[in-house]
């Protein structure tokens, strides 16, 4: 399984004045203090004694290329980024599977069913609202469908390599760059 590696994320003071802190427990409410555990300073509900581990926030999107070689991308309608294009994608909820939550999206976004053919890489973005977000991308090059704009996307449309506009996100770049540059050629 490939994985896309990153330089280590540093999260600046502008990024992190923007997530909201954690000052209570989420299993009993109780108020939360710093305890040195496991190596690190760690958020430690006194009362029922324990850390609470904070984790990145799963996401999913996809590398959807049609028989011309060109590349799906949506216009973003909401935060952050709103106006840009990127890969269809969205947040894992729960009980639901990566590739089950990366098609759900393509579908709420563009209106295209589609089979995952392949993991394209699991990578990571700074987020200002969830600190970091975990981004798992899959190829689908097998999709049926009419492309309309949907959910979260103000637009849709198919881009070949010399007319694409600018990619939003770091890990949909990567992505975009690992298909281009390794599965392109098969």
């Amino acid at each position: 399984m490939p994985v896309i590696k990153e330089d280590p994320v540093i999260l600046t003071t502008d990024i992190l004045s923007f997530i909201r802190p954690i000052s209570h427990c989420h299993f009993c409410g109780y108020g939360l203090t710093q305890k040195f555990i496991e190596g690190r300073s760690r958020l430690y509900c006194e009362a029922c004694d324990i850390p609470i581990y904070q984790n990145p926030v799963p996401a999913t999107c996809v590398v959807v290329i049609d028989e011309q070689d060109r590349l799906l991308l949506v216009k973003r309608s909401v935060a952050p980024k709103i106006g840009e294009w990127c890969l269809p994608g969205g947040f894992i909820e729960l009980n639901e599977g990566p590739r089950e939550s990366a098609l759900r999206e393509l579908k709420e976004e563009t209106g295209l069913t589609g089979a995952v053919e392949h993991l394209l890489g699991v990578s990571s973005n700074p987020s200002a609202q969830y600190s970091t977000i975990l981004m798992v991308g899959y190829l689908v090059r097998c999709f049926s469908g009419n492309l309309i704009a949907g959910d979260d996307a103000a637009d849709a449309g198919w881009f070949s390599t010399h007319e694409r506009p600018p990619i939003a996100f770091d890990s949909h770049r990567q992505f975009v760059s690992h298909f281009y540059g390794k599965f392109k050629q098969r």
